[in-house]
């Protein structure tokens, strides 16, 4: 499955232990990761800022991201209507890279909860669903 993860859940995964880290992980292994240029900058540019992460980790960590992952380009979308404009272009580049699941935190991107073929769904929902699915195979 093609998943587009939010910059939220992976400063998440990458500043603690815990649910956003597992997602991330079970994307890397299990799926397709759909990342994006503006995901990215703006990825490298909270981890320098707001947390304070070492260059060289910020730089190990984009490179793990982009190394078997779907790097898309953003088009146009002028048809959603959300107060943060910066969303829509990270809404965009998910959609151009054909993500079926956005994983967010943000409560406004989780209330449109689809977008065209997109589901959005928190970090919780994904887990609850990968692991639904897991029973139902045995």
């Amino acid at each position: 499955m093609r998943v587009f993860i939010d910059t939220n859940v992976l400063v998440s995964a990458v500043a603690t232990r815990g649910l956003c880290a597992d997602v991330l992980r079970e994307v890397l292994v299990s799926h397709q990761l759909v990342v994006s240029v503006p995901l990215i900058a703006e990825l490298k540019n909270i981890l320098r800022t707001k947390i304070g992460v070492p260059q060289e980790i910020i730089s190990d960590l984009v490179e793990v991201l982009t190394q078997d992952s779907i790097l898309s380009k953003s088009t146009q979308l002028t048809n959603i209507e959300i107060k943060d404009t910066d969303d829509i272009l990270i809404l965009s580049t998910a959609l151009n890279g054909n993500a079926e699941l956005f994983v967010t935190g943000d409560k406004e991107l989780l209330g449109l909860r689809k977008i065209q073929s997109m589901r959005i769904v928190s970090p919780r929902k994904f887990w609850e669903t990968l692991k639904t699915q897991q029973m139902d195979e045995h």
